[in-house]
């Protein structure tokens, strides 16, 4: 299996736990589309240098994963694809900012490298935040939410018809790959000679393979508009949206770690 076959198995992946019947998958997709929009924001609005105060957003994650019947390792890989990317982002931190700072009373480090860390943190939990969306809420459901959210349709049509697109392409380049390498089983990648024809072949299958999809839709009824139904909200939902923002707002403004420390030593 090719890493091509693979990434389209990955995503497949997520589209088929998306269809679960759990607690979390029950709930009305725009509640989860707002509790991971809080999430992010709460995490990006930490201090720069802010490290311990930070653990606690992991018990959101965690909690989905229990709640949502979900696999920590598939997600969690696919989380950290970004963290070559997070890490090169903030590489300069520990250079261009070397003041020193004392940790847990006898540690010393500089105030880049709290950056750093603070920053790879961060990330992680925010693209783990989103996987964890995907895989609780189908992208049809996570338009609807962008709907009641009154997002201009034709937004909500570029994502849906490039989210299709994707897979289109993905398993049209998996075919022609597939292809190429039953006749050239010996070789290692595809010969740089014929890039041009096989991106060229690929352009126009992939074309073919949508224009298709295009007239199946309408011939089932689709005439530019994309239409959701209501959302519905139960007191679940409710519950769940106001747990969460609780929560959230609880991490955020007081630093929890600490406080549970001076409790645990008696310090209060």
């Amino acid at each position: 299996m090719n890493k091509i076959t693979k990434s389209m198995y990955g995503l497949r992946y997520f589209d088929e736990i998306a269809q679960n019947d759990t607690v979390i998958h029950k709930l009305n997709p725009l509640v989860k589309l707002l509790a991971s929009y809080f999430y992010i924001l709460t995490a990006v609005s930490f201090n720069k240098y802010e490290i311990v105060a930070l653990i606690p957003l992991a018990i959101y994650p965690s909690i989905v994963f229990n709640l949502g019947d979900i696999k920590v390792i598939p997600v969690l890989k696919r989380s950290l694809l970004v963290l070559p990317l997070i890490m090169l982002v903030g590489i300069s931190n520990p250079i261009l900012d070397k003041e020193a700072v004392v940790i847990f009373e006898n540690m010393i480090v500089s105030r880049g490298i709290l950056s750093y860390i603070s920053l790879i943190i961060k990330s992680t939990l925010s693209v783990m935040c989103g996987m964890l969306l995907i895989a609780t809420t189908s992208v049809d459901d996570i338009a609807k939410a962008l709907g009641s959210l009154h997002v201009p349709k034709i937004f909500i049509m570029v994502f849906l018809l490039t989210y299709r697109y994707t897979y289109v392409l993905i398993e049209e380049f998996s075919t022609i790959s597939t292809s190429y390498f039953l006749r050239a089983p010996g070789q290692k990648g595809i010969h740089h000679n014929l890039w041009g024809s096989l991106l060229g072949q690929l352009l126009m299958r992939t074309y073919d393979r949508a224009q298709s999809i295009y007239s199946a839709m309408c011939l089932r009824g689709y005439q530019g508009e994309y239409y959701t139904a209501k959302n519905i909200f139960r007191i679940n939902d409710y519950v769940y949206l106001i747990l969460c923002v609780v929560f959230l707002l609880l991490v955020r403004f007081y630093n929890v770690p600490v406080i549970l420390g001076n409790i645990m030593t008696g310090a209060f």
